[in-house]
Protein backbone atom coordinates (compact mmCIF):
# COMPACT_ATOMS: atom_id res chain seq x y z
CA UNK A 1 0.00 0.00 0.00
CA UNK A 2 3.29 2.30 1.08
CA UNK A 3 4.10 1.85 -2.63
CA UNK A 4 0.72 2.44 -4.41
CA UNK A 5 0.66 5.75 -2.12
CA UNK A 6 4.34 6.66 -3.19
CA UNK A 7 3.10 6.65 -7.12
CA UNK A 8 -0.34 8.37 -5.68
CA UNK A 9 -2.13 5.81 -8.01
CA UNK A 10 -5.24 7.49 -7.50
CA UNK A 11 -3.86 10.07 -10.21
CA UNK A 12 -2.32 7.14 -12.70
CA UNK A 13 -5.74 5.27 -12.91
CA UNK A 14 -7.44 8.81 -13.97
CA UNK A 15 -4.93 9.45 -16.72
CA UNK A 16 -5.10 5.61 -17.90
CA UNK A 17 -8.92 6.32 -17.45
CA UNK A 18 -8.29 9.08 -19.78
CA UNK A 19 -6.78 7.27 -22.46
CA UNK A 20 -8.68 4.55 -22.44
CA UNK A 21 -11.50 6.37 -22.98
CA UNK A 22 -9.70 8.13 -26.13
CA UNK A 23 -9.45 4.58 -27.73
CA UNK A 24 -12.45 3.01 -26.79
CA UNK A 25 -14.81 5.46 -26.32
CA UNK A 26 -13.84 7.87 -29.24
CA UNK A 27 -11.44 6.62 -31.69
CA UNK A 28 -12.82 3.01 -31.80
CA UNK A 29 -16.00 3.97 -32.57
CA UNK A 30 -14.52 5.86 -35.73
CA UNK A 31 -14.46 4.20 -39.15
CA UNK A 32 -10.56 4.11 -39.37
CA UNK A 33 -7.44 2.20 -39.07
CA UNK A 34 -5.10 2.87 -36.28
CA UNK A 35 -1.24 2.55 -36.59
CA UNK A 36 -1.55 0.16 -33.26
CA UNK A 37 -3.11 -2.40 -32.30
CA UNK A 38 -5.35 -2.61 -29.06
CA UNK A 39 -2.39 -4.47 -27.52
CA UNK A 40 0.37 -1.92 -28.29
CA UNK A 41 -2.21 0.60 -27.48
CA UNK A 42 -2.02 -0.95 -23.89
CA UNK A 43 1.50 -0.76 -23.71
CA UNK A 44 0.91 3.40 -24.64
CA UNK A 45 -1.25 3.61 -21.89
CA UNK A 46 1.25 1.50 -19.80
CA UNK A 47 4.38 3.87 -20.88
CA UNK A 48 2.67 6.94 -19.70
CA UNK A 49 1.75 5.87 -16.80
CA UNK A 50 4.80 4.49 -15.50
CA UNK A 51 6.79 7.83 -16.77
CA UNK A 52 4.19 9.80 -14.69
CA UNK A 53 4.35 7.72 -11.67
CA UNK A 54 8.06 7.93 -11.59
CA UNK A 55 7.57 11.65 -11.75
CA UNK A 56 5.81 11.17 -8.30
CA UNK A 57 8.36 9.14 -7.04
CA UNK A 58 10.91 11.97 -7.45
CA UNK A 59 8.34 14.47 -6.74
CA UNK A 60 8.00 12.48 -2.74
CA UNK A 61 11.70 12.13 -2.79
CA UNK A 62 12.32 15.89 -2.80
CA UNK A 63 9.73 16.97 -1.23
CA UNK A 64 10.15 15.41 1.86
CA UNK A 65 10.07 18.25 4.19
CA UNK A 66 7.60 20.28 2.44
CA UNK A 67 5.21 17.19 2.72
CA UNK A 68 5.83 17.03 6.47
CA UNK A 69 4.94 20.49 6.80
CA UNK A 70 1.73 20.33 4.67
CA UNK A 71 0.63 16.67 4.72
CA UNK A 72 2.74 14.92 7.60
CA UNK A 73 -0.01 11.99 6.95
CA UNK A 74 1.00 11.06 3.46
CA UNK A 75 4.39 11.29 4.35
CA UNK A 76 5.86 8.03 2.59
CA UNK A 77 10.25 8.15 2.06
CA UNK A 78 12.10 8.09 4.55
CA UNK A 79 8.94 7.04 6.83
CA UNK A 80 7.87 3.52 5.19
CA UNK A 81 10.33 3.37 1.91
CA UNK A 82 14.04 4.39 2.76
CA UNK A 83 15.08 7.07 0.01
CA UNK A 84 17.71 4.50 -1.16
CA UNK A 85 14.62 2.63 -2.02
CA UNK A 86 12.77 5.21 -3.80
CA UNK A 87 15.51 6.50 -6.17
CA UNK A 88 16.02 2.62 -7.43
CA UNK A 89 11.94 2.37 -8.01
CA UNK A 90 12.34 5.74 -9.95
CA UNK A 91 14.91 4.69 -12.15
CA UNK A 92 13.19 1.65 -12.43
CA UNK A 93 10.45 3.46 -13.59
CA UNK A 94 11.14 5.04 -15.63
CA UNK A 95 13.25 3.08 -18.03
CA UNK A 96 10.52 0.30 -18.43
CA UNK A 97 8.19 3.13 -19.24
CA UNK A 98 10.92 4.78 -21.77
CA UNK A 99 12.10 1.36 -23.20
CA UNK A 100 8.29 0.42 -24.31
CA UNK A 101 8.30 4.09 -25.67
CA UNK A 102 10.97 3.14 -28.03
CA UNK A 103 9.74 -0.16 -28.93
CA UNK A 104 6.63 1.51 -29.96
CA UNK A 105 8.19 4.48 -31.66
CA UNK A 106 10.03 1.64 -33.83
CA UNK A 107 6.91 -0.61 -34.14
CA UNK A 108 5.12 2.44 -36.14
CA UNK A 109 8.15 3.26 -38.48
CA UNK A 110 8.99 6.86 -36.37
CA UNK A 111 12.61 5.88 -33.86
CA UNK A 112 12.73 9.56 -33.42
CA UNK A 113 9.20 9.57 -31.61
CA UNK A 114 10.93 7.43 -28.46
CA UNK A 115 12.43 11.18 -27.95
CA UNK A 116 8.83 12.11 -26.69
CA UNK A 117 9.26 10.06 -23.30
CA UNK A 118 12.93 11.27 -22.82
CA UNK A 119 11.37 14.38 -22.80
CA UNK A 120 9.02 13.73 -20.84
CA UNK A 121 10.66 12.25 -18.27
CA UNK A 122 13.66 14.63 -18.31
CA UNK A 123 10.89 17.55 -17.91
CA UNK A 124 9.29 15.83 -15.05
CA UNK A 125 12.55 15.31 -13.15
CA UNK A 126 13.82 19.12 -13.98
CA UNK A 127 10.02 19.96 -12.56
CA UNK A 128 10.81 18.21 -9.05
CA UNK A 129 14.24 19.70 -9.17
CA UNK A 130 13.64 23.05 -10.11
CA UNK A 131 10.68 24.31 -12.18
CA UNK A 132 8.20 23.48 -9.33
CA UNK A 133 10.12 26.50 -7.05
CA UNK A 134 9.27 29.14 -10.56
CA UNK A 135 5.86 30.57 -10.41
CA UNK A 136 3.75 29.83 -12.61
CA UNK A 137 6.25 28.08 -15.03
CA UNK A 138 6.05 24.62 -12.27
CA UNK A 139 2.07 25.38 -12.51
CA UNK A 140 2.32 25.45 -16.52
CA UNK A 141 4.72 22.46 -16.93
CA UNK A 142 2.64 19.93 -15.05
CA UNK A 143 -0.60 21.14 -17.14
CA UNK A 144 1.49 20.72 -20.46
CA UNK A 145 2.30 17.07 -19.68
CA UNK A 146 -1.24 16.26 -19.09
CA UNK A 147 -2.32 18.05 -22.02
CA UNK A 148 1.06 15.88 -23.93
CA UNK A 149 -0.98 13.06 -22.70
CA UNK A 150 -3.96 13.28 -24.94
CA UNK A 151 -2.03 14.67 -28.06
CA UNK A 152 0.16 11.72 -27.81
CA UNK A 153 -2.37 9.41 -28.45
CA UNK A 154 -2.54 11.14 -31.87
CA UNK A 155 0.74 10.92 -32.37
CA UNK A 156 0.95 7.62 -32.01
CA UNK A 157 -2.40 6.28 -33.03
CA UNK A 158 -3.78 8.64 -36.20
CA UNK A 159 -0.21 10.23 -37.43
CA UNK A 160 1.58 6.97 -38.71
CA UNK A 161 -1.56 5.56 -40.26
CA UNK A 162 -2.50 9.10 -42.33
CA UNK A 163 -2.99 9.09 -46.37
CA UNK A 164 -3.59 11.26 -49.03
CA UNK A 165 -6.91 9.66 -48.56
CA UNK A 166 -8.03 9.33 -44.89
CA UNK A 167 -5.82 13.11 -44.65
CA UNK A 168 -9.59 15.16 -43.64
CA UNK A 169 -10.69 12.14 -41.13
CA UNK A 170 -7.51 11.97 -39.75
CA UNK A 171 -6.80 15.84 -39.07
CA UNK A 172 -10.33 16.12 -38.03
CA UNK A 173 -10.30 13.14 -35.09
CA UNK A 174 -6.61 14.90 -34.24
CA UNK A 175 -8.51 18.55 -33.92
CA UNK A 176 -10.57 16.57 -31.30
CA UNK A 177 -7.88 15.57 -29.13
CA UNK A 178 -6.75 18.75 -29.36
CA UNK A 179 -9.59 20.35 -27.94
CA UNK A 180 -9.38 17.92 -24.93
CA UNK A 181 -5.78 18.32 -24.52
CA UNK A 182 -6.40 22.48 -24.09
CA UNK A 183 -9.28 21.77 -21.98
CA UNK A 184 -7.14 19.41 -19.67
CA UNK A 185 -4.26 22.10 -19.54
CA UNK A 186 -6.96 25.05 -18.57
CA UNK A 187 -8.28 22.78 -15.64
CA UNK A 188 -5.47 21.33 -14.16
CA UNK A 189 -3.19 24.52 -15.05
CA UNK A 190 -6.29 25.96 -12.68
CA UNK A 191 -5.68 23.16 -9.75
CA UNK A 192 -2.34 23.84 -9.64
CA UNK A 193 -2.39 26.90 -9.06
CA UNK A 194 -5.01 26.45 -6.37
CA UNK A 195 -3.00 23.39 -4.92
CA UNK A 196 -0.01 26.50 -4.33
CA UNK A 197 -2.34 28.09 -2.21
CA UNK A 198 -3.22 24.76 0.05
CA UNK A 199 0.54 24.27 0.58
CA UNK A 200 1.27 27.80 0.97
CA UNK A 201 2.84 27.64 4.48
CA UNK A 202 4.89 24.62 3.79
CA UNK A 203 6.18 25.74 0.25
CA UNK A 204 6.49 29.59 2.33
CA UNK A 205 9.16 27.43 5.15
CA UNK A 206 11.33 25.42 2.57
CA UNK A 207 11.98 28.57 0.48
CA UNK A 208 10.11 28.42 -2.43
CA UNK A 209 8.57 31.04 -4.79
CA UNK A 210 4.89 30.19 -6.16
CA UNK A 211 2.40 32.52 -7.14
CA UNK A 212 0.66 32.82 -3.88
CA UNK A 213 3.71 33.54 -2.15
CA UNK A 214 5.07 36.22 -4.21
CA UNK A 215 1.52 38.29 -4.95
CA UNK A 216 -0.31 36.85 -1.68
CA UNK A 217 -3.29 34.45 -1.05
CA UNK A 218 -5.85 36.84 -1.90
CA UNK A 219 -4.38 38.33 -5.15
CA UNK A 220 -3.38 34.78 -6.29
CA UNK A 221 -7.49 33.59 -5.53
CA UNK A 222 -8.50 36.94 -7.97
CA UNK A 223 -6.08 35.52 -10.69
CA UNK A 224 -7.61 32.15 -10.38
CA UNK A 225 -11.07 33.72 -10.05
CA UNK A 226 -10.21 35.63 -13.68
CA UNK A 227 -8.69 32.38 -15.12
CA UNK A 228 -12.23 30.54 -14.21
CA UNK A 229 -13.64 31.99 -16.44
CA UNK A 230 -11.74 31.52 -19.27
CA UNK A 231 -13.05 27.41 -19.82
CA UNK A 232 -16.36 28.73 -19.39
CA UNK A 233 -16.41 30.87 -22.21
CA UNK A 234 -14.41 28.28 -24.61
CA UNK A 235 -16.69 25.43 -23.44
CA UNK A 236 -19.78 27.72 -24.29
CA UNK A 237 -18.25 28.74 -27.50
CA UNK A 238 -17.67 25.21 -28.31
CA UNK A 239 -21.48 23.86 -27.60
CA UNK A 240 -22.73 27.05 -29.18
CA UNK A 241 -20.75 26.35 -32.38
CA UNK A 242 -20.25 22.89 -32.84
CA UNK A 243 -22.93 21.11 -30.92
CA UNK A 244 -26.22 22.90 -30.83
CA UNK A 245 -25.87 22.72 -34.82
CA UNK A 246 -25.56 19.33 -34.54
CA UNK A 247 -28.67 19.15 -32.44
CA UNK A 248 -26.56 17.01 -29.94
CA UNK A 249 -28.80 17.66 -26.83
CA UNK A 250 -27.65 15.23 -24.59
CA UNK A 251 -24.07 16.37 -25.00
CA UNK A 252 -25.04 20.14 -24.04
CA UNK A 253 -27.17 18.99 -21.22
CA UNK A 254 -24.34 17.05 -20.20
CA UNK A 255 -21.99 19.20 -20.25
CA UNK A 256 -24.04 22.03 -18.51
CA UNK A 257 -24.86 19.95 -15.79
CA UNK A 258 -21.44 17.68 -15.00
CA UNK A 259 -18.35 20.66 -16.15
CA UNK A 260 -20.34 24.40 -16.90
CA UNK A 261 -21.96 23.99 -12.87
CA UNK A 262 -19.40 22.80 -10.92
CA UNK A 263 -17.52 25.56 -12.87
CA UNK A 264 -19.24 28.02 -11.69
CA UNK A 265 -19.65 26.50 -7.92
CA UNK A 266 -15.82 26.44 -8.20
CA UNK A 267 -16.10 30.23 -8.95
CA UNK A 268 -18.45 31.24 -6.12
CA UNK A 269 -16.33 28.91 -3.72
CA UNK A 270 -12.68 30.64 -4.65
CA UNK A 271 -14.32 33.60 -4.18
CA UNK A 272 -14.80 32.85 -0.21
CA UNK A 273 -12.06 30.48 0.07
CA UNK A 274 -9.80 30.66 3.21
CA UNK A 275 -8.75 27.50 5.05
CA UNK A 276 -6.76 24.87 3.55
CA UNK A 277 -9.64 22.65 3.83
CA UNK A 278 -11.37 25.30 1.71
CA UNK A 279 -8.52 24.91 -1.52
CA UNK A 280 -8.32 21.20 -0.95
CA UNK A 281 -11.65 21.25 -1.80
CA UNK A 282 -11.68 23.26 -4.92
CA UNK A 283 -8.60 21.11 -5.94
CA UNK A 284 -11.09 17.76 -5.69
CA UNK A 285 -14.02 20.13 -7.52
CA UNK A 286 -11.01 20.41 -10.35
CA UNK A 287 -10.20 16.71 -10.60
CA UNK A 288 -13.55 16.12 -11.47
CA UNK A 289 -14.49 18.60 -13.50
CA UNK A 290 -11.37 17.13 -15.42
CA UNK A 291 -12.72 13.51 -15.26
CA UNK A 292 -16.10 14.57 -16.55
CA UNK A 293 -14.88 16.72 -18.91
CA UNK A 294 -12.89 13.58 -20.08
CA UNK A 295 -15.85 11.16 -20.09
CA UNK A 296 -17.74 13.70 -22.23
CA UNK A 297 -16.04 12.20 -25.22
CA UNK A 298 -18.23 9.22 -24.56
CA UNK A 299 -21.29 11.10 -24.10
CA UNK A 300 -20.86 12.73 -27.47
CA UNK A 301 -19.98 10.02 -29.49
CA UNK A 302 -22.99 8.05 -28.39
CA UNK A 303 -24.60 11.12 -28.37
CA UNK A 304 -23.92 11.21 -32.69
CA UNK A 305 -24.22 7.82 -33.01
CA UNK A 306 -28.09 7.70 -32.01
CA UNK A 307 -28.85 10.94 -33.48
CA UNK A 308 -27.62 9.86 -36.67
Amino acid sequence: MNFLKLIRYPNLLLLALMQLLFKYGFLDLQNITLAINDWQYGLLVLSTVLIAAAGYVINNILDQETDSSNKPQDVIVGKHISEAAAYNIYITLNCIGVTIGFYLANTIGKPNFSAIFIVIAATLYMYATTLKQMAVVGNIVVALLLAISVLIIGVFTLYPAITVANQPVMGSLFSVLLDYALYAFMINFLRELVKDIEDMNGDYNQGMRTLPILLGQRRTQIIILALSIIPIIVIAFYIKTNLLPARLYTTIAYSMIFILAPLFLFIVKIIGAKTTQDFHFLSRLLKWILLFGILSILVLNLNIKYNA
